[in-house]
């Protein structure tokens, strides 16, 4: 009874892996190819294999500097996110006040809304402050899906650690930015990096917002992608190669917080 269930369940898993990586795997080999082969066979490796395509991203300026402003961007509003979350998660976590079940919903709705309905309000705002095309546009927009989203995961967090930790350290004498940063972050550090984790892979691969506050000078890689059509047709290889760089982030940062990825999943914040 159960070595039929096991081959079913290794059945199951092992399509689930070809389906989930062959997308990646053959955008990859896609990306060393030239384009004529692309369009012209079917191939599962290289047949004249090129690396033309990465030495374009690495050297043509549109291209690396879409990496660049992505990654400023996403940096500046993972770190605004994180400083503003703290906070008003250990505020819901440890204090009740009138309408605080109603202000914690009212801020995962907005998690819940589409970026769409928020863009002709923040496109109007920024137009009219000058702040169109421009790192902390996008940043600032961000904002409004990723606080929620790290609030709720990181009260979640805090609500695992005992309110004797507080006592404790308030007797002890220690004043509350000395507590909290000295303290408590350190016992919350799994989630810490799981809601950073969150903010990052949004703001990385938010689209819409992107590409229309942006047009120039912080145009980020995700709204070049989308223009890479020229005379000759679609530069197909160009734009494979393009789609693995901008895995390697997300990859690089997936590695780093997995653990607490796993240990978010096991408290059922994530």
């Amino acid at each position: 009874m159960d070595e039929p269930r096991f081959k079913k369940r290794t059945l199951f898993l092992a399509l689930y892996l070809v389906f989930a990586i062959l997308p990646v795997y053959w955008m990859v080999n896609m990306s060393f190819k030239t384009n004529e082969e692309i369009l012209s066979t079917f191939s599962l490796f290289p047949q004249h294999f090129t690396i033309d395509h990465y030495r374009t991203i690495f050297t043509d300026v549109s291209w690396y500097s879409g990496y660049i402003n992505s990654l400023i961007y996403v940096a500046i509003n993972t770190v605004i996110s994180l400083l503003v979350a703290l906070p008003a998660a250990y505020a819901f976590s440890r204090y009740s006040f009138l309408g605080d079940k109603h202000v914690f919903f009212w801020l995962l709705t907005n998690r819940m809304t589409p970026p769409a309905v928020f863009l002709l309000p923040f496109f109007q705002l920024y137009t009219t402050l000058g702040l169109m095309d421009t790192h902390i546009a996008v940043a600032l927009a961000h904002l409004l899906f990723n606080v929620p989203l790290a609030v709720w995961i990181l009260e979640g967090f805090m609500s695992g650690v005992p309110r004797e930790i507080d006592e404790t350290a308030y007797i002890d004498g220690y004043s509350f930015p000395r507590f909290f940063l000295t303290i408590y972050i350190p016992l919350i550090k799994a989630g810490v990096g799981v809601a950073a984790f969150f903010c990052f892979m949004f703001s990385w691969v938010e689209l819409l917002m992107a590409r229309t506050l942006t047009s120039v000078n912080a145009k980020p890689i995700v709204a070049v992608m989308t223009r890479t059509v020229s005379a000759s047709g679609m530069d197909w290889g160009v734009l494979a190669a393009a789609g693995v760089l901008t895995i390697v982030p997300g990859a690089i940062v997936i590695w780093f917080v997995r653990h607490y990825i796993a240990k978010g999943f096991a408290m059922g914040r994530v």
